[in-house]
């Protein structure tokens, strides 16, 4: 295992055209790689960017037969460096809805991870306005960490952020680098984005990594970027700002376990009893 890797993410703004998505991503990968990058991160949901779910059956596919996927396994085995697909759309045989799903990728072009989201954003605010993510996608049910030349690699995708406990199990069960590509909105993303990162990467003694969308998209949404690389004691390294673009930067992971030193709190962690009232909640 080695403790130095300069990892590249992608800024990007996503569109309904898979196609003009493979190219804009592609292009952006050959980018950071040029730059020095040996792992590529890519944003959530890079291949498709359409909230419009009729329009997104026509042109969603599966696995097996996506062809952002078998781009990027391409373009890895090209250039060799791994490449992680922070999430695809990718279409589901067994469910009418889609999976939020990310890839890791090897030098080989081989699939070393899947990760498909398990936190969905459904929410009633009272304005009347209602939200529910988990009707266009089937939530995931499993945390997956990679093991890679530079140790274990933690995968989450946006919304996750806003659970600490999953990025703890990641860090425990041995992520020295968790991975968080986004599709944030401008509101939350001006808000939360920065604070969110930055509290991941201090309580769990890891560097955070974060592709983004960014900009205004086709399909009216409105992506915050800022795609970021954090170090373990919470210092950005790295900021992709507004725009689409790459940014690069050397990790040196031997700080993981010197930070950890620092601030045991993975090791200081306890086990306690919930609170009476949440306990007689579940319980109802």
């Amino acid at each position: 295992m080695t403790d130095r890797i300069k990892i590249g993410l992608v800024q990007m703004t996503s569109t309904i055209s898979v196609d003009r998505n493979i190219a804009l991503s592609c292009d952006l990968i050959r980018e950071a790689a040029a730059k020095g990058a040996e792992l590529v991160g890519l944003p959530e949901v890079v291949n498709l960017m359409q909230k419009n779910r009729e329009e997104s059956r026509k042109v969603a596919c599966t696995e097996d037969t996506d062809p952002s996927l078998a781009a990027y396994r391409e373009l890895a085995k090209e250039l060799g460096i791994w490449i992680h697909a922070g999430s695809l759309m990718i279409r589901l045989a067994d469910d009418d809805r889609f999976a939020n799903r990310g890839f890791l990728i090897d030098p080989a072009g081989e699939i070393r991870g899947r990760y498909d989201k398990i936190h969905m954003f459904d929410v009633d605010l009272a304005n009347g306005e209602s939200y529910r993510e988990s009707n266009g996608f089937r939530p995931g049910d499993h945390a997956e960490i990679v093991e890679t030349p530079w140790g274990g690699y933690g995968m989450a995708v946006c919304y996750d952020l806003r659970f600490p406990h999953l990025f703890r199990d990641l860090a425990k069960g041995g992520a020295r680098i968790l991975s968080v590509p986004a599709a944030f909105t401008r509101t939350t993303g001006q808000a939360h984005w920065h604070v969110l990162l930055r509290a991941r990467a201090i309580e769990n003694g890891c560097f955070v990594v974060a592709p983004a969308q960014c900009g205004d998209h086709e399909d009216g949404r409105k992506t915050y970027g800022h795609a970021l690389i954090i170090d373990p004691w919470g210092e950005v390294l790295a900021d992709g700002g507004e725009g689409p673009g790459t940014v690069v930067a050397e990790l040196d992971l031997a700080r993981v376990a010197e930070v950890r030193a620092m601030v045991p709190s993975l090791t200081n962690d306890r086990a306690y009893d919930k609170p009476a009232q949440a306990l007689s909640a579940a319980a109802e």
